[in-house]
């Protein structure tokens, strides 16, 4: 028997473009490391120990898919921020640490909005807005990047 939730997560990733892909493993991430806060508390080794190991691999595979020719600075920095966040997480799981897989959490929400705003700049009808604010001003040249028509 399928589980719904999982059936319900490979449905939405089969529609979702890349920034979404980018956002879904943020959120990933995000509640492997709020799972492992509670084994923490629960002091469950095997199951913190799981968690973060998990969100490492997925770390792993968003640093993977950074095209630095094309990304260029914010390709770099995120390489940066994904080096950090992989050695942080390793001290938190050493240490046992709330606190530093808290803070890691609380990165993670930050860039995670930093991704949801580039995907609602990309949506439909972001799209469609820069369309009409063109036609109103009478510029033909959309400015801005990842404004599509």
């Amino acid at each position: 028997m399928t589980d719904p939730r999982n059936a319900y997560r490979e449905a939405a990733v089969r529609g979702a473009n890349p920034v979404q892909l980018v956002i879904r493993l943020y959120e990933q991430v995000i509640e492997d490391l709020r799972q492992a806060l509670k084994a923490i508390e629960q002091n469950q080794i095997d199951l913190r120990t799981n968690k973060i190991n998990h969100a490492i691999v997925v770390i792993g595979h968003l640093q993977g898919c950074l095209n630095f020719e094309a990304g260029g600075k914010p390709a770099r920095d995120l390489n940066q921020f994904y080096d950090v966040l992989r050695q942080n997480l390793l001290q938190a799981q050493i240490r046992a640490s709330k606190q530093i897989l808290s803070q890691q959490i609380t990165d993670l929400l930050e860039v995670r909005a930093a991704w949801m705003e580039v995907e609602r700049r990309e949506s439909p009808s972001a799209s469609l807005e820069a369309v009409t604010a063109t036609t109103a001003t009478g510029n033909s040249t959309l400015r801005g990047a990842g404004q599509r028509v």
